[in-house]
């Protein structure tokens, strides 16, 4: 199991959630963003800075994520594509991506592209606050206990 972190709209206080679990249950991290951040030193956790062209960390997290991983994103086209991967979605407001739901949130997330391009709809999501912060907790909390144990049972199956 492997964590990825678009680094495109993912809140400060969640990557904290994610670094602290990560610690915990000694599970690798890689941010992925077109600007460097400092993320922790402690031999789990990568940072790639990627060039600044359109979707270029969503297009590395695609060509590096596998089956079973699990990719924080607020980017419904990274979900979806991620999910055909076999991977796991998790969006910063604690909602879990699946192949069902991720291709229901492109077909309203095009509809909406598509009303706001006609003036008729302004705006985005309400800013973030403790209420979404506490929902992303526990869901990544659920999110990440349950394939941890998932990744270490395969592991303990796996003949030697």
């Amino acid at each position: 199991m492997h964590i990825w972190i678009d680094n495109d709209g993912c809140p400060a206080r969640m990557r904290e959630i994610v670094f602290k679990a990560s610690a915990r249950l000694l599970v690798p991290v890689t941010v992925v963003g077109n600007s460097f951040m400092h993320v922790p030193k402690n031999g789990l956790t990568t940072m790639i800075v990627v060039d600044s062209g359109f979707d270029a960390a969503d297009k590395y997290i695609i060509d590096n994520v596998a089956a079973g991983d699990l990719v924080i994103t607020t980017d419904i086209p990274l979900a979806s594509a991620i999910v055909d991967k076999g991977a796991f979605g998790l969006s910063s407001r604690g909602e879990e991506y699946t192949a069902e739901n991720a291709r229901e949130k492109l077909a309203m997330r095009n509809l909406a592209a598509e009303v706001r391009s006609t003036g008729t709809m302004f705006g985005g999501p309400p800013p973030m606050n403790d209420k979404d912060i506490n929902r992303f907790a526990s869901s990544f909390d659920r999110l990440v206990t349950r394939l941890h144990q998932a990744s270490v049972r395969k592991k303990e199956q796996k003949p030697e």
